[in-house]
């Protein structure tokens, strides 16, 4: 199972810029493997990206807009979904993995399935 995270290395968008350095950020500290997936400099990573997030987490208008994060070709969420993950210590199980043993990150997982 590889993190894939489409980010765009040019975008115009301050908030995307610091949300995709959030996510990166968050992985890279915990020692979280992923591929970074570039759809400014690639368009089959953008043609790609575009085509698998789902109907439902698609806006209303436009194109779909990163940071988003698949597990292989599995759709995860958006930068939202992982930030409510992170802040309810359940980023392992919001990416599909388990939580190293003693993980802070993983204790709410353990607390929730008592």
């Amino acid at each position: 199972m590889v993190i894939k995270v489409y980010i765009a290395s040019s975008s115009g968008s301050t908030a995307i810029k610091k949300q995709q350095q959030d996510v990166l950020g968050f992985l890279e500290a915990n020692k979280i493997e992923f591929e970074e997936k570039d759809i400014a400099a690639n368009e089959e990573n953008r043609k790609w990206m575009r085509e698998n997030v789902p109907e439902d987490s698609r806006p209303a208008s436009g194109n779909p807009l990163p940071p988003r994060l698949f597990n292989d070709s599995r759709y995860l969420g958006d930068y939202n979904a992982f930030f409510e993950a992170r802040e309810n210590n359940a980023v392992y199980a919001f990416l599909g993995l388990t939580a190293p043993p003693g993980s802070k990150v993983g204790e709410h997982l353990l607390t929730v399935s008592l």
